[in-house]
Formats: structure tokens, C-alpha cells, sequence
């Protein structure tokens, strides 16, 4: 059984930074691509970003391009995302999920994940 636990949520105000910390249990951390969700009140939950097993590639949903930066750590069992000027619709519950595979084709469709962890609330105020 593979657990995520998210950690550095918070709130902070318009132009603040956070990072975002995932530990995973398991063995298979390595293996797997790492990303995140988010779902903001009243809204569909949606794709963030992606790390691949390795590291080598990253993919981010145009919204957050060059604000957000995810990378992960295979010797900790951690993936990061490192949120800058942040805004007030970044609001949202932010997950952290397993990939379940090396990369993900499809990296921003859900069924491309099987893990996920509880969330980790981010509020921004403006």
C-alpha cells in the first residue's frame, strides 16, 4: 500500500511563495511519475504539474507555467512544488498523486494516476 502525505499549504497573500512537500511510502517512488491536482471551491478537480520517474521531464497546465516549479527527490521519497507569486485563483485543495508509470502520456487526465494523497488546503488572499 502506497501512502502520499502533502505538507506546506497554507495561507499567504497575492505575490507570496509556499512550497508544497509529498512523502511517499513504498519502495516503487523511483519508478513512478509524481504530480498534482488541485481543486478550487465549487470547481472540477484539475491537472498541475508532472516529474517524470527520473526527473528529466516535467509538464505544467498553462495556468501555472513559470510560476510553479515541481521536482522530486528519489533518495527521500519526496516530490516538491515550489508555487511563486501566487494568486488569488490558486486558491484550492492541492493533491499529490503516483503516476502509474514512468510517464505519463496523458499526463492530465486522472485514470493516469492511482495513488492519491488527502490534500493540503493553499489560500491566497488578495
Amino acid at each position: 500500500q502506497v501512502q502520499l502525505v502533502e505538507s506546506g499549504g497554507g495561507l499567504v497573500q497575492t505575490g507570496d511563495s509556499l512550497r508544497l512537500s509529498c512523502a511517499a511510502s513504498g519502495r516503487t517512488f523511483s519508478t513512478k511519475a509524481m504530480g498534482w491536482f488541485r481543486q478550487a471551491p465549487g470547481k472540477e478537480r484539475e491537472f498541475v504539474a508532472v516529474i517524470s520517474a527520473a526527473g528529466s521531464l516535467t509538464c505544467y497546465t498553462d495556468s501555472v507555467k513559470g510560476r510553479f516549479t515541481i521536482s522530486r527527490d528519489n533518495a527521500k521519497n519526496t516530490v516538491y512544488l515550489q508555487m511563486n507569486n501566487l494568486k488569488p485563483v490558486d486558491t484550492a485543495v492541492y493533491y499529490c498523486v503516483r503516476g502509474l508509470l514512468a510517464w505519463n502520456s496523458g499526463v492530465g487526465t486522472e485514470d493516469g494516476y492511482d495513488y492519491w494523497g488527502q490534500g493540503t488546503q493553499v489560500t491566497v488572499s488578495s
